[in-house]
């Protein structure tokens, strides 16, 4: 007789061995990095891409364009190496679909912090995404009985080097780790199989609060 199939997750349901997803995030910065150092098409690029809050509410998809920009060579090999290493070890424990919106989640949550809390300044980079990464990577830990003293440590590290040095936007770093921590929390909280929709619908009401606290940004600029 067949073994009847569990009707809980294993972990999240992984979709697949290979971090496809991961892999083309990863291409598409590289490529778009090219493309920035391009005389004309890299100007093109950082005017309706880079994120600059006073510029909201007519740019306002640059709030996620920006994660997939960068301002140096430095900047992008730290950050595509750091989703080299955690992004596919979450993509195979979550699936494609939950990673995506996961990552993108977290690069909106990061622009959202940077508009409410440094509004006069632009940001590029895929830092915050990354952050919500590593707020997801402690959640799950934490759901499944996994130790998060190194995790805390790396994450920790990362805040003060963004606090410290200049030109490191820390509140693109603080807002994607909410984001991320967030979003994780409702998959951990959502784990059947028969709550694949309640999971959808409380995803969507992160995004949706994100939104919300936009508008607030918004707002409190042009008050």
């Amino acid at each position: 007789m067949p073994r009847p199939k569990s009707r809980i997750m294993t972990a999240f349901r992984p979709d697949s061995g290979k971090p496809v997803v991961t892999w083309t995030i990863i291409a598409i910065c590289l490529v778009l990095f090219g493309l920035q150092n391009i005389p004309v098409v890299g100007n093109v690029i950082n005017i309706f891409g880079v994120y600059r809050p006073l510029l909201t509410e007519s740019l306002p998809w640059t709030m996620i364009t920006s994660a997939f920009l960068h301002g140096g060579i430095l900047h992008i090999l730290f950050n595509m190496y750091s989703l080299f290493i955690i992004g596919p070890l979450l993509e195979r424990m979550l699936g494609r679909g939950r990673f995506i919106a996961l990552y993108l989640l977290s690069a909106f949550g990061g622009s959202v912090a940077v508009l409410l809390l440094a509004p006069a300044t632009a940001v590029v980079g895929a830092s915050g995404a990354i952050f919500g990464l590593l707020g997801a990577f402690f959640v799950i830990q934490r759901k499944l009985g996994g130790t998060n003293v190194q995790l805390l440590v790396i994450v920790g590290l990362n805040l003060v080097i963004g606090f410290v040095l200049p030109g490191v936007s820390w509140q693109a770093h603080v807002g994607g780790l909410i984001a991320g921590a967030a979003v994780a929390f409702v998959y951990v909280r959502t784990r059947r199989a028969t709550q694949k929709n309640t999971q959808i619908l409380m995803v969507s009401l992160v995004g949706v609060a994100l939104i919300v606290l936009t508008i607030v940004g918004v707002l409190l600029i042009h008050r």
